[in-house]
This record gives structure tokens, C-alpha cells and sequence, in this order.
């Protein structure tokens, strides 16, 4: 997900609070001696290469994480091969700039939740003009709505149920606020590179809107935005919380109580406060919310002389907050305090001294990432190394506190997916880190599955059995299309000699598991984002939402250049796009569509996989040969897929895109369904050398790498279902378990509205949505109401299964 607006592109590089900015420049081979070698087909279908991989890995002990049998896995679910459609039948939608949702004929959306929407009796309902009482935003819904997971229960509401298709729980991330949207006039000091201090208020909501919320929803004929019993959400329901930017939240797994964890709130190095820039999700076996932690970097401040105190440029504390896109500067810059919190932080050691613990003024303390006291437990230079982490939330127990999983490695966690293993079989986890040049994780448990897991009501304490002991690996692709997951453990010869930064612990890997995964040499890859488990063959989906950043890598190794492609990243082309409402006319470089590669493991504790790229992102009229490569048209056409999700009741691929500017000339965000086959079932695609001419809309000089491909796409088998409203993403999906009832998100519409517009009232915005629309040339309004984001129900006309 994109926490940077578009008006910001052209700051991205000092923006460490964007997935754009590029923190592995020097990292693992990009794989271009490789991508030369001769493909062969047959090789490929039989896994030939394998043992290549594993030598050239070297040799590790990996006991208890053998690679197993061959056979294809068994269906995640049973009933998906049945009700999986031959072909998609609904009607495409067309690409469209309106300021509304537009679904295909026989369905309707409805929005059922939006930004600020009470979440607690006596709350009022939200004014939308920045009114409300700050106390209030800890039981309001969160802004920017992202992933999203649904819990059923049972009709009554009592118990969680498998068969809760009328009422359930959702539990959805909150990723990042859109400021002028929030309060009454533009946000307060918020320029760039002053320190002029931020009111409390202001940033008590702006806290207090991250996070995650947990609300009830049902089938209802009356309630919020009910409509002749279709659904809407209960604002007292006992199970509704919000887990926001000031929550305590334990540390749990191999780093909890280590030293590089203390901080003045936490002396043991236990626990924390808060969880910021919450991305994609994950859906546990056993019932809970995995909510994975992104761009938290740009949260903290650290001053131009943090480096000296922490030992200079080649201290391990300096490399990892370097590693990690913590630079230093003024506050309320692009590379500290993206929202200015920490102007309210104490900045002296005696200041701080003077703010007791869970005090108002330590609320503050710790966006102060500084080392400024004599010791850690006194201030909060080790703030940093308490976020980017998977957290488990169980939405069933309003008492249970959640927990950050730290054996699943610390990064820009973007989804958290896990295929459903055979009884004795230990459970995998497959993520993402959402940054250019950064890589594919799995995890895998030390304890195996048994039926019991999947009923317990002590949910958090299957969590502590299956994810704080474990084995984390990282990918390396290799283009004979078989890979290899690289154990990321102290006992690897490769991470315990580490020279650029000195490993002492499995804590420390955990901790700073970009740094091991470098070193031992994993694969760059175009911005891993969002995970999926196709529920027909257990096949492991991930996107690349695209890398066209080689402008800003130069000198570097991860920006996508024309010398650095490869097979599992094999395009480098350009992209024009006309001038938008949100964009200028301009061209984008690399990698600007993405991709969307699978893999497969022969069991959950496999350490070799074969590999393809399933999808190719592209306009319908560029270069065959080297851009749009599987074959798009019209009808299915997309940029920068970046939501991911396979239904489990009808075995359906939703795909949904965050387009910050490759495609909005043509069309707003959108969601696309498709019918995937398997690894394998496509074609060898040779190199091709860079064009000299224009081909369609692609200008001179696109070039590929030699890839596999998986099965051109038919707009039976991929086709737009869903375009959203202006200037927004459509991120998160999720359904009932009879597959009748789907939730969407629509995340920061009109997020590139000027703030000086909202403060003026001059309701001149780029979007309405939610509360209003208007076609794309339409005159201005200037009684606007301001947009926000929201979760919307969408539903088959004659009670369908949705996408059949």
C-alpha cells in the first residue's frame, strides 16, 4: 500500500515512509548471469535445478524442515472445486474516472462503514467537519480502511461459527490518515523541516485513527445504512474495539525480552505501545487477525547527531535504522515524523525523566527515537525495533491482548498467509516486504497441526504454539523456475560471519531480517505486497506492484534498470500517461505495471519451490512481446496489483490495484476477479532484446528477461468487476464462508484534495465519496461534503454466489 500521496512523488526519495523509497540498494544478486543460462521447459517440470540451488545456498541444519513428497496438496478447503465457476459470467466493467463505485449488472454495494463511525453506545455520529471530541476517536472506526478478514458467527452472536453467513466480526486495518480530512481547518504545523509543535488534539485523533478496528456486522432491517435486511454494522456490539497508535501490545517469540527491545514504557523489553501503518492481513487457522506493520518508519524522529551518539556509520544500531528507512533530520521532515508528533516529545534526557511512565507526556516521548539518556529503560532509542511486526489480534475476546509475533522477522510486513496443512504437518507463513528491492519471507512452526487447533477457544495460546518457534526463510528465485527458501537462523555460516552488520543472537535476526536476508544473498524483488493461498492447489500468490524507480536508484542495485532484470523480475519499459486531475503528463521507467509471481512448495516445511509469473500488468495495447505478456485487453487491462485474495467458498482470484499514477489517465483503482490455473501451465518466454521502435503504446526500449509465464489470460478467465471513486485504492477483501456476501474497502478518496481547499470550505475536492458523487468533468461543488474512506457490502442480486 502507497502511505504517500501523489502531489508527494516527487519527494519519494527522502520519504522513508513510502514504499518507494529505496533501503537495499546494495543486497542480494539480482540473478542477470542467471537469467542468461538456457531454459529448458522440461528441466522446469521436473524441478532439475534443485539441488544446484541447495549447494549453492550452502549447507545448514535443518532438522524438522525436510522438503517431503511431491504429490500436489490437498484443497484448502472442501466444496471450492465444486462451486469454482468454468469462466467468469458477470459482465466486464469498464475503466471509468466517475466519482462512484461501479459494479457489474446484478449487484449492488452499499457502504456500511465509514471514517469516524461510532463504534460504542453514546458516541455521536460523526460530523465530518473535524468537530467531534478528540476522546471520542479511540471508538470510532480508523481512517484509511486496508486489509480486511470477516469472523463469523453464529445467528445469536454468542460464539464463533464456520457457517456464520448472517453475522460476524470484522477486524480491518486502519493504514495511515489523511490529514485535512480530519479536523476542523488545515492540520496545524505541519510544514516540512520546522519544529513548530503540533496541537495535542490534533495528534491525539491522528493517533487514535491507526490501528485496527474490530466491529459486529449482520444482516439487519434496521441499524447504519440497513436497506431492507441487507447488512450493516453494530455500533454496540460487546465484541467491537479499536487496537489504535496507543495501545499496550505484548512483544512475544525470540526477541521478547531482549535488550535492543527496552524502553521507558517497557524496562523488561516485554511489551509496547501501539501499531502503526497497518497494511495487508492475514486469517489465522486457529481465528484470529494477523495485522501486519508497514511503513512505521517515517513515525519516529532522529536528529542530524543520533548516528555520533549511537557509535557512528558503521555501528550495528546505525546500519539497521539506515537498513530500515530511519533517517535523520529536523522534525517534520520526509525523513522523521511524517505527522509531526514528535514535536511534542520531550527531546532532553531530563525531560523525559519528568514525564512518568503512561503518562500524557510519554504518549509523546516516544515518537523521540533518540538516544538522550544514560540508559535504555530511560528513554526511546530502541522505540524503532517495537514495530514492523506481524500482531495478533484475537476478535473474539475483547480481553485478549494482542501480540507482536517477532519470530515471523521485523520489515515492511505487508500480509500474512498460510495454506492449511495436513494433521502432523507444521504450518508456513508467507509475507511480503513492501519495498523495492526487498524480498519474500516464509515462516515455518516448529510445532505440527492437529484437528483440536482449529476449534480451541484459547486462540492467543495457539498463536503462542505455532508462531513464536519456528524456522523464518527467505526466497532466491532461480530461472530454471525452481527456487530455494534459505533458512534465516544464527547457526547460518552466512549470517553468523556477516561483516556489514554482526549478528550476536537469534533476536538479532529477528530484529534486523533484512540485514540477514542480505546477507545470504535472497532475491531483490519489484515491491512484494499482498499474499494469497489459491485454496484449489495451495499455490502461494504474491504481487509486485511495480519498480519504476531507477531514476532514484542510481548508483544503486534495486531500482529496476535496463542492466538489473531478471527472470522472476524480467521487464524494464516505459509508460506515458496523459495529465489527470491528480497527475501530470509524465513517463514512468522500470518496472511500472507489476506483476504477480506464484510459487509452490510440496509441503508447508519444504525448502525448494517451482515458480512462475502468473500475471503481467499492462495496458491492452502495448508491446506483446515485451510488456503485455499475458495477453490483457479492454476488458481486463490493469496497473500495480496490489490487494490479493482467494475466495473460499467458489475458489475465485481478487485482484486490486493502487495506481499512484501509471494508469489514472485511463481509469481509477479497481478490482479484477480471475480464474488461475497452476504453476507450470504456461510458457517459456525467450529474452528479447530492447526495441528500437514503438510498438502500440510502449515507446523504443523495452527489454525482457528470459521468464516463465503462466497461461495467458481470456476475459473469461480475468475480467474488471469493480472500478472504485476517484483518487482512492480499492484494498481488502474478504466474504461470508458461503461466499454470498463480499466486503470491499475503499481507502483515502480525494486524498490529493489541497488541504488550504478543505480549510477554505471551498469543497472544491477531487472526490465526494462516500457521502456524495459526481461524474469526472462535472463543475465543482461548493457545498461538498469531504470524502473518507469505507467498507462496502456487495451482493448478487438473485442471492448468488458472488463472482459466479
Amino acid at each position: 500500500m502507497n502511505a504517500t500521496t501523489r502531489a508527494e512523488v516527487s519527494q519519494l526519495s527522502q520519504d522513508p515512509s513510502s514504499e518507494d523509497l529505496i533501503t537495499n540498494p546494495n543486497g542480494g544478486p539480482d540473478f542477470l548471469n542467471i537469467v542468461k543460462a538456457r531454459l529448458d521447459r522440461r528441466s522446469f517440470l521436473r524441478g532439475s535445478g534443485a539441488s544446484a540451488m541447495i549447494a549453492a545456498a550452502g549447507t545448514w541444519s535443518l532438522a524438522g524442515c525436510g522438503g517431503g513428497d511431491d504429490s500436489p496438496p490437498s484443497p484448502q478447503l472442501t466444496g471450492v472445486a465444486a462451486n469454482r465457476p468454468s469462466a467468469l459470467a458477470f459482465a466486464a466493467v469498464a475503466k471509468s474516472r466517475d466519482d462512484r463505485v461501479t459494479v457489474p449488472e446484478g449487484y449492488t454495494s452499499r457502504v456500511i462503514f465509514r471514517t469516524g463511525d461510532p463504534m460504542a453506545a453514546g458516541i455521536s455520529a460523526y460530523s465530518n467537519i473535524g468537530t467531534d471530541d478528540p476522546a471520542t476517536y479511540s471508538r470510532r472506526s480508523g481512517d484509511n480502511h486496508d486489509g480486511i478478514e470477516y469472523f463469523p458467527l453464529n445467528d445469536a452472536g454468542t460464539a464463533r461459527d464456520a457457517n456464520g453467513n448472517n453475522r460476524g466480526i470484522l477486524g480491518m486495518n486502519h493504514e495511515y490518515v489523511t490529514q485535512q480530512f480530519l479536523h476542523a481547518g488545515a492540520p496545524t504545523n505541519t510544514d516540512r523541516g520546522t519544529d513548530a509543535v503540533r496541537p495535542q488534539n490534533e495528534v491525539d485523533r491522528e493517533v487514535a485513527m491507526h490501528g485496527v478496528s474490530i466491529v459486529e456486522v449482520m444482516k439487519q432491517t434496521a441499524g447504519a445504512f440497513a436497506v431492507n435486511g441487507t447488512w450493516g454494522y453494530v455500533q454496540t456490539s460487546a465484541y467491537n474495539r479499536r487496537i489504535t497508535g496507543a495501545t499496550r501490545i505484548e512483544m512475544s517469540g525470540p526477541a521478547r525480552g531482549d535488550a535492543q527491545l527496552i524502553t521507558k514504557f517497557s524496562p523488561t523489553g516485554t511489551a509496547t505501545r501501539g501499531t502503526l501503518n497497518n497494511c495487508g492481513t492475514g486469517y489465522s487457522l486457529w481465528g484470529t487477525l494477523l495485522t501486519c506493520e508497514e511503513n512505521w518508519a517515517g513515525y519516529l524522529w532522529r536528529d542530524t547527531s543520533d548516528d555520533v551518539r549511537r557509535g557512528g556509520a558503521t555501528s550495528g544500531d546505525v546500519v539497521s535504522a539506515r537498513r530500515y528507512g530511519m533517517g535523520v533530520g529536523p522534525r517534520k521532515n520526509f525523513n522523521n515524523d511524517r505527522y509531526g508528533w514528535g514535536t511534542l516529545a520531550a527531546t532532553t534526557a531530563a525531560g523525559m525523566a519528568a514525564n512518568q511512565v503512561q503518562s500524557v507526556g510519554d504518549l509523546n516521548d516516544r515518537w523521540n527515537a533518540n538516544l538522550v539518556a544514560a540508559t535504555a529503560d530511560l528513554d526511546y532509542r530502541n522505540v524503532a525495533n517495537t514495530f514492523g511486526w506481524v500482531v495478533e489480534i484475537d476478535p473474539y475476546n475483547v480481553n485478549a491482548t494482542p501480540k507482536k509475533r517477532t519470530a515471523l522477522g521485523r520489515f515492511a510486513h505487508e500480509a500474512a498467509v498460510t495454506a492449511t496443512p495436513k494433521v502432523g504437518e507444521q504450518i508456513a507463513v508467507y509475507m511480503g516486504d513492501d519495498s523495492r528491492g526487498d524480498y519474500f519471507y516464509k515462516f515455518v512452526s516448529t510445532a505440527t497441526w492437529t484437528e483440536a487447533d482449529a476449534s480451541s477457544t484459547n486462540r492467543m495460546a495457539i498463536g503462542d504454539k505455532f508462531l513464536d518457534a519456528g524456522i523464518l526463510y527467505v526466497a532466491r528465485f532461480n530461472a530454471d523456475g525452481m527456487g530455494v527458501w534459505i533458512p534465516l537462523t544464527f547457526s547460518n555460516p552466512a549470517i553468523a560471519s556477516a561483516t556489514n552488520f554482526r549478528f550476536t543472537s537469534q533476536a538479532d535476526v529477528c530484529l534486523n531480517t533484512r540485514l540477514a536476508a542480505d546477507a545470504v544473498g535472497a532475491t531483490r524483488m519489484d515491491r512484494p505486497e499482498w499474499g494469497a493461498i489459491n485454496p484449489l492447489n495451495n499455490e502461494v500468490y504474491f504481487t509486485l506492484t511495480e519498480n519504476n524507480n531507477s531514476a532514484l536508484s542510481s548508483g544503486g542495485q534495486s531500482g529496476r534498470r535496463p542492466d538489473n532484470i531478471d527472470a522472476a523480475n524480467p521487464r524494464f519499459y516505459a509508460d506515458t500517461r496523459e495529465a489527470t486531475n491528480s497527475t501530470t503528463a509524465g513517463t514512468n521507467t522500470g518496472n511500472p505495471f507489476g506483476h504477480i509471481v506464484r510459487l509452490r512448495d510440496a509441503n508447508p516445511a519444504a525448502t525448494t519451490f517451482s515458480w512462475d509469473v502468473y500475471l503481467f500488468g499492462a495496458q491492452a495495447d502495448a508491446d506483446p512481446a515485451r510488456v503485455n505478456l499475458s495477453g490483457l485487453s479492454s476488458a481486463n487491462d490493469f496497473a500495480r496489483a496490489d490487494g490479493l485474495w482467494f475466495s473460499g467458498s467458489t475458489g475465485i482470484c481478487w485482484l486490486q490495484t493502487d495506481d499512484s499514477g501509471a494508469f489514472l489517465d485511463q481509469s481509477n483503482c479497481m478490482m479484477l476477479a480471475a480464474l488461475p490455473g497452476n504453476v507450470g501451465d504456461g510458457a517459456i518466454l525467450p529474452a528479447q532484446a530492447a526495441s528500437t521502435t514503438v510498438v502500440g503504446s510502449t515507446p523504443a526500449g523495452a527489454q525482457l528477461a528470459a521468464t516463465r509465464r503462466g497461461a495467458a489470460v481470456t476475459p473469461s478467465t480475468l475480467r474488471r468487476f469493480l472500478v472504485g471513486p476517484r483518487d482512492q485504492e480499492i484494498t481488502g477483501v474478504t466474504e461470508t464462508p458461503d461466499g454470498r456476501t463480499m466486503f470491499v474497502n475503499v481507502q483515502h478518496p480525494g486524498e490529493d484534495t489541497p488541504a488550504a481547499s478543505v480549510a477554505a470550505n471551498l469543497g472544491d475536492f477531487t472526490s465526494y465519496w462516500p457521502r456524495a458523487e459526481r461524474a469526472p468533468d462535472s463543475a465543482p461543488r461548493a457545498d461538498g461534503p469531504r470524502p473518507g474512506s469505507a467498507t462496502i457490502v456487495i451482493t448478487k442480486n438473485d442471492g448468488g454466489r458472488v463472482g459466479t
